[in-house]
């Protein structure tokens, strides 16, 4: 049963005109109210008409790509060749889709707000990137806001995000990668390594993690829990956690990095401390964006196929290729062995 202006007028003990004037953004309304109403929105799960040529068809012109922050290059460069493959078929106003990066800040919150402004707005595609948060009533929302997109007609695209249900997904393998790296460091003959991981919440965290530490098992090495820092994946986050590392243990002879932003924040640190890269400690990053290369010494990393992943989910979003059979494809990465990374000196 569809939800009226009236329903929502109703549940928030308002005039529909006041529903109309929160909505709108047009007119002033009492903090208290324009929260009651707000809420009411939610709980029936109200979609706004949006304009008159999205009435008129199942679905918009346009295409939402969520990203945790557009400023990181992970993000930017997915964001990217998502949006080059969201084309119609030519011309000024000839079928072509207007793309929006709604820059979550990595807040569950203002991800649900997105999704539900994209199916109000009668998205015509949906493409979700990076990590999900590891919230059992997030992960619900968010299910739900996904099998109501998908219902209206919205092609729902997950790009480096675990899969779910009425959703397309492109998978990395977090763990694959991550254990590569830490049995390329074994293999050298580290076996005092630490590890700075990113926030606790993230699935792209745990998945991550489950992989260095399953190196560790199949090569006898302890798991010890002081060893692992968690952070953001910033540069600032790896310089404080890997100065934690050095501080609990200062004969580390390796450093596991969340990512390459991290891995650099982490190499800062090791400076900082008279320590060498690679002869007093190795780093290791992932991800392989642009600058990990060009670090000094060039980083060690996995490779994950960014802008392959974001142009073939961009194509997919706009059904100009066929989803991976079951609706699922895992997207390996590849171990670049760089610089960074050598024998420890005992």
């Amino acid at each position: 049963m569809t939800v009226t202006l009236a329903d929502v007028a109703a549940r928030a003990q308002v005039s529909p005109a006041t529903v109309s004037r929160v909505l709108n953004g047009n007119y002033p309304v009492a903090t208290a109210t324009r929260e009651r109403v707000l809420r009411a929105v939610d709980e029936l799960d109200y979609v706004l008409n949006g304009p008159a040529s999205a009435l008129a068809a199942a679905t918009s012109d346009l295409v939402g790509i969520l990203v945790n922050d557009i400023a990181d290059p992970f993000f930017g460069i997915m964001a990217s060749a998502i949006q080059s493959e969201i084309r119609g078929p030519g011309g000024r106003a000839g079928g072509e889709r207007l793309a929006v990066v709604c820059n979550t800040g990595g807040s569950p919150e203002r991800e649900l707000t997105y999704l539900t402004l994209l199916q109000r707005q009668r998205a015509a595609a949906v493409v979700l990137t990076g990590g999900a948060v590891e919230d059992c009533a997030h992960k619900e929302a968010v299910g739900a806001k996904l099998s109501k997109l998908a219902a209206a007609g919205t092609r729902v695209v997950l790009c480096g995000r675990p899969p779910a249900p009425e959703a397309i997904a492109l998978t990395f393998d977090n763990r694959g990668g991550a254990q590569r790296l830490t049995e390329h460091l074994i293999g050298l003959g580290h076996r005092r390594l630490g590890y700075v991981a990113g926030p606790e919440e993230r699935t792209t965290t745990r998945h991550r993690l489950e992989g260095h530490r399953a190196a560790l098992a199949a090569a006898g090495i302890e798991d010890d829990p002081r060893l692992t820092v968690h952070g953001g994946y910033d540069r600032r986050a790896g310089y404080e956690a890997t100065l934690e590392l050095l501080r609990r243990e200062p004969s580390l002879t390796a450093v596991v990095a969340a990512n390459d932003t991290v891995a650099l924040g982490a190499c800062a640190a090791l400076r900082a401390f008279g320590l060498r890269i690679p002869e007093d400690v190795s780093v290791v990053g992932f991800d392989d964006l642009p600058f990990a290369i060009d670090a000094v010494p060039a980083l060690t990393t996995v490779r994950l196929p960014l802008a392959e992943a974001g142009a073939r989910a961009g194509r997919i979003a706009m059904g100009r290729e066929e989803p991976p059979p079951g609706g699922i494809a895992m997207v390996p990465g590849e171990l670049m062995v760089r610089g960074s990374t050598g024998a420890p000196r005992d």
